[in-house]
């Protein structure tokens, strides 16, 4: 089922003392976090955050319909690791054939003949074009370029996609791989937690909004010369569609 809550970014460590905060930004626009009016944490509880400087916010707690402000070094400590959200319904319409990673995770992957394959647990996408990472039960992952060609049908009322490629792609190390995307709706290539507590850093992949929770992933006529037709682990540990 889509995800009704996205993650769109992460208060992180108190900036003076005047109750400012750091704040990581999961938004194609870093600035848009804050356009999306309130955001709600794990509690539950809602924030309005504004602004004050290139990743740094002033930050408003609503208690009982009444703005209350983070105005000291302490209060905003309390905030470090806050995890900020939206409703999925917030989210503008993408155009057609284009699709939000909340939309396509945990949908059913079915093969032409309908067999289930799996489960879509992770969106790749590192600058050429989108791949679906499909889980499977006792068997490795397989990848598969998000094309009319390789999914020819995504039922979203459905809850699934049809997929239809020759000789999909097989993940032996998915440990090794950067996340773009997965079910706990994180975004990311590598997600760390600061020992200073900033917050989860998340790195922007590329440019353009690739891999982000409020960037719409289009599906592609063809594979692009760099999608995959085998994936490549080097020492390193970071998968590479060649």
């Amino acid at each position: 089922m889509p995800q009704q809550r996205i993650l769109l970014g992460v208060i992180g460590r108190p900036h003076g003392v005047r109750g400012l905060v750091r704040v990581t930004s999961h938004t194609a626009d870093p600035a848009a976090l804050t356009a999306y009016g309130p955001l709600s944490d794990d509690k539950g509880r809602r924030f309005v955050l504004r602004w004050r400087g290139a990743g740094v916010a002033e930050v408003e707690a609503q208690v009982g319909g009444t703005a209350v402000k983070v105005a000291d070094r302490t209060a905003a400590e309390k905030l470090t690791n806050t995890r900020l959200y939206i409703e999925r319904a917030q989210l503008p319409e993408p155009e057609p054939d284009e699709f939000y990673l909340a939309d396509l995770l945990g949908l059913t992957a079915v093969d032409a003949g309908g067999r289930v394959l799996g489960t879509v647990g992770t969106v790749h996408d590192y600058g050429a074009g989108s791949s679906l990472e499909i889980v499977q039960d006792g068997a490795p992952p397989l990848l598969v370029p998000f094309t009319r060609a390789a999914v020819p049908e995504v039922d979203l009322p459905g809850g699934r996609v049809t997929v239809d490629v020759p000789a999909p792609v097989h993940l032996a190390h998915e440990g090794d791989l950067g996340r773009e995307a997965d079910q706990g709706g994180r975004v990311a290539q590598r997600t760390n937690r600061s020992d200073e507590g900033e917050g989860d850093r998340v790195g922007a992949p590329h440019a353009g909004g690739a891999g982000r929770p409020d960037h719409p992933h289009p599906r592609r006529s063809h594979a692009s010369p760099q999608s995959a037709s085998r994936l490549d682990l080097p020492a390193g540990g970071r998968g590479v569609l060649r």
